[in-house]
């Protein structure tokens, strides 16, 4: 598994106009996908609904189920259709699924929401990445794109903590259906804001019938060729097949935790009104960590390593101490993985040089949906037997074995460099 180096974002045709249109209608996008007033309130309402545990742990695993099945066929149908058509229909299906859990509450009705909400997830995983990068490279920009997606997804974040403190107060007005109403109205405000993405690329089956402002779908075999493309490309390519397998390494562990924070912050003995300003100190990390993924571009495989390792240490520290002050460094660690996540992705989507970059991504997204819902059944052996502060700092583990591969794979291809360069300068300096 290697890294190349970054490139060095620069100035010129990436700065103008048709940059900022795209910019600005990601930022919105991502910010109002996550501007969702159920977040923090669908749980209870589960609960208020007379769901046991078991039921609602039950929803969480056909959510996540959902995403796995359905990842990579709308990976390969986002490169055999237009990616926006598929941005601005998932939300729709987010927001009939929100529209029936307060309509109708009841088990069914939930789990057909995150099946809807799952969909969504998917059809929207890989199109997202794939269009932006695509755009960007078309205006000049590729190397903008950690930039660009580091800034996304701390729009995201802050929309999660915009959110929190009206979820409150449009509760205590309309209890569950005006929270509901809330999420729905931002859901089809997404699905507006997806309609001004710009979109002009060539199909798999070459130029003259590419999607250039209209959804369109290409010939030749639709979805099943460009899967079937897809992963040629990773099965032929080596460093493709490195950074897909980075992308979960790095992804899915801190993601899968980030359900638990409210546990361990818990355990350090502050008051239960106080967790929430003590996880919005763990998201503002993790939005800084996204901010900073314009600078981390310039990090190398050897960087790479060191910053997974920082953070695996900061992780592991500040949750084995349990103490409010430890938390300090779970949100640094935090912000850590949140860069480390960034340019996990953008390095994948520049090894990518065929026609299914949606495809691919989806693969990577898979292979993290897979390790997370594997994360959540060993955090529930581990959490059961154990303080959540122990089991935090045991999952800080992998993290620092990949900083380990990845530093050895850097000083295993820095050593064959040396023997081609003295191999060549020996066969130059013979008669």
């Amino acid at each position: 598994m290697t890294l190349s180096p970054a490139r060095v974002p620069g100035t010129g045709p990436g700065s103008g106009p048709a940059v900022r249109r795209l910019t600005a209608t990601l930022y919105g996008y991502a910010f109002l996908d996550d501007f969702v007033l159920l977040y923090p309130v669908y749980a209870l309402l589960f609960s208020d609904t007379g769901l046991t545990v078991w039921q609602i742990s039950s929803l969480f695993c056909l959510w996540s189920l959902t995403g796995v099945l359905l990842e990579i066929p709308s990976g390969a149908w986002a490169d055999a259709v237009s990616r926006r058509l598929l941005l601005w229909f998932g939300p729709l299906l987010t927001a009939a699924g929100f529209t029936l859990w307060v309509l109708a509450p009841s088990y069914w009705a939930f789990a057909l929401g995150f099946v809807l909400w799952g969909a969504k997830g998917a059809l929207g995983s890989g199109a997202l990445e794939a269009l932006v990068y695509e755009e960007l490279d078309r205006l000049g920009a590729a190397d903008r794109y950690g930039a660009v997606m580091g800034r996304a997804r701390a729009a995201g974040l802050v929309a999660v903590m915009a959110a929190m403190p009206l979820t409150g107060p449009v509760y205590a007005f309309g209890g569950y259906p005006a929270v509901g109403l809330a999420s729905v109205l931002a859901c089809l405000l997404t699905a507006a804001i997806a309609t001004r993405f710009p979109e002009h690329r060539e199909p798999a089956d070459g130029p003259g019938e590419g999607v250039d402002d209209g959804p369109g779908d290409a010939p030749g075999g639709g979805w099943t060729r460009t899967l079937r493309a897809g992963l040629a490309e990773a099965r032929g390519d080596r460093s493709v097949r490195g950074a897909l397998l980075l992308v979960p390494a790095v992804t899915a562990v801190w993601g899968a935790l980030d359900e638990y924070t409210p546990l361990l912050v818990r355990d350090t003995g502050v008051a239960e009104s106080a967790v929430p300003n003590w996880l919005l100190l763990i998201w503002a990390g993790a939005t800084v960590g996204g901010l900073l993924a314009g600078a981390g571009r310039r990090l190398g495989t050897g960087g790479f390593a060191g910053l997974l390792a920082v953070s695996a240490v900061a992780l592991a520290a500040g949750a084995w101490v349990r103490t409010p002050a430890g938390i300090g460094l779970v949100a640094l660690a935090f912000c850590g993985f949140q860069l480390a996540s960034v340019l996990a992705d953008a390095r994948l989507q520049d090894r990518i040089g065929g026609t299914g970059r949606a495809t691919l991504t989806s693969v990577a997204g898979v292979g993290t949906d897979l390790t997370t819902i594997a994360v959540y059944g060993a955090y529930g052996v581990i959490g059961s037997a154990t303080t959540h502060g122990a089991a935090f700092a045991l999952f800080a583990v992998p993290y620092l074995v990949t900083a380990v591969v990845l530093a050895a794979a850097r000083k295993g291809a820095a050593a064959k460099k040396a023997a081609r360069a003295a191999r060549t300068s020996g066969s130059r300096a013979r008669p």
